[in-house]
């Protein structure tokens, strides 16, 4: 077991060696999330599974507060109200669960983050398909597979493609957005 345990540890390892374009990618969405913020913009966010959990986390972050007080941002995690979710799963089919709330939800200078750690997810594409259309800024947090950093205005890329470890960073890249967000070194 603790084979398996090192083996895990090492491959984290070296993916976090490869972080600075990472860094710099995370500082983008940054400067993309206070551009719309400032233009009273919101940012949705969807993912699937773990990917779900992650965008779910980092909507609760930008309306609750991460560390300390500050404006809260204006974020909705589109994985949170299952009977949305199964509603839309179940009237037009598991790949519209997200795209058909961008259709409600998304106005123009909006901010879509989709998480998959493949970039392929059927659902998370289709979402931001139409949020391109209804002219959302399309940002992507994924690994190095997949076509979804291909299609994003700013793809946050892992530097992995194994699953757990693209994860493990992305909760990485959320809790840089967060200390980026803090009052003390951006004020709104």
């Amino acid at each position: 077991m603790r084979n398996l345990f090192t083996q895990h540890s090492v491959e984290l390892h070296r993916a976090s060696a490869g972080l600075e374009s990472l860094h710099g990618q995370v500082e983008q969405l940054v400067t993309l999330i206070l551009a719309a913020v400032a233009r009273n913009k919101k940012i949705l966010i969807a993912g699937n599974g773990g990917s779900a959990a992650e965008a779910q986390h980092l909507s609760d972050e930008l309306v609750g507060r991460y560390r300390a007080d500050r404006r809260p941002f204006p974020a909705v995690a589109l994985t949170a109200d299952s009977m949305v979710v199964t509603c839309i799963g179940n009237d037009y089919g598991f790949e519209y669960i997200f795209s058909r709330q961008i259709e409600a939800l998304g106005q123009e200078g909006d901010i879509f983050i989709g998480l998959t750690t493949s970039g392929s997810s059927r659902n998370i594409l289709l979402a931001a398909e139409t949020a391109r259309i209804r002219g959302m800024t399309v940002v992507a947090l994924t690994g190095m597979k997949g076509p979804f950093k291909d299609m994003a205005d700013c793809a946050v890329v892992a530097p992995s493609e194994k699953a757990s470890i693209v994860q493990e960073l992305h909760l990485h890249a959320i809790h840089l957005i967060c200390e980026a967000l803090e009052p003390v070194r951006i004020e709104l």
